[in-house]
């Protein structure tokens, strides 16, 4: 079972250009297999006009690491492979690249387009940053108003995500707790704030834990 992960902190677009080809490369954030084919969509719509738009990803679904790759009619093996032996090199995953290509009139042969779509693959993840993710929970907390402010203090003050919250006959908090932290948080939580309060695990889910240099 999969309980860590690195990954992209954001979505970004980089471009180089090799002998008058534009190579353009997205670097965007996915949770699974039918979002990465929505996203290569949309790409290809947004880039209609591009000679190719070649891609890989790597993502988790069901506990394992599914990825795919595509050279969208470049020579075999000149593009999808080498991004996608990029985003295994790095360890990267739960990310899809698209590397689109407005061809500039000069063939490149099958070293330069292995060397441009890798370059440009290089470029979008330097211009990145990496989050680790770990296996946690997404929390329910209801508690009355009258806890709010020293709830929300203990809150931020133990680093913990809050996702959202919602004012009904009580205040109820959603966030987000590592594994490691959940059982302590509780106790923290009961001991020093309130025993007034429900605490529900919704679902587990993978968390940010932090950001990687």
């Amino acid at each position: 079972m999969i309980e860590n992960f690195k990954t992209i902190e954001h979505n970004n677009c980089e471009e180089i250009v090799e002998k008058k080809s534009r190579f353009i490369a997205n670097l965007i954030y996915i949770e699974s297999e039918e979002e990465a084919q929505n996203k290569i969509k949309e790409i290809k719509k947004k880039y209609y006009d591009a000679r190719h738009n070649c891609y890989a990803y790597r993502v988790i679904e069901e506990e394992n690491i599914i990825q795919r790759s595509s050279d969208d009619g470049e020579p075999s093996g000149t593009a999808g492979a080498p991004m996608l032996n990029i985003l295994e090199k790095n360890n990267i995953v739960n990310v899809l690249v698209i590397v689109t290509r407005y061809f500039g009139g000069i063939l490149l042969g099958t070293g330069g387009l292995v060397k441009a779509y890798s370059e440009a693959t290089l470029k979008s993840i330097q211009n990145n940053n990496f989050i680790e993710k770990q296996l946690g929970y997404k929390v329910k907390i209801l508690f009355p108003y009258t806890h709010m402010q020293k709830i929300e203090y203990f809150l931020k003050n133990n680093n913990i995500s809050i996702l959202n919250k919602e004012f009904l006959d009580n205040v109820i908090i959603f966030a987000e707790l590592s594994k490691d932290d959940y059982k302590e948080i509780i106790e923290k939580f009961q001991k020093n704030v309130t025993r007034n309060l429900e605490i529900k695990i919704e679902k587990e889910t993978f968390i940010s834990k932090k950001a990687i240099e």
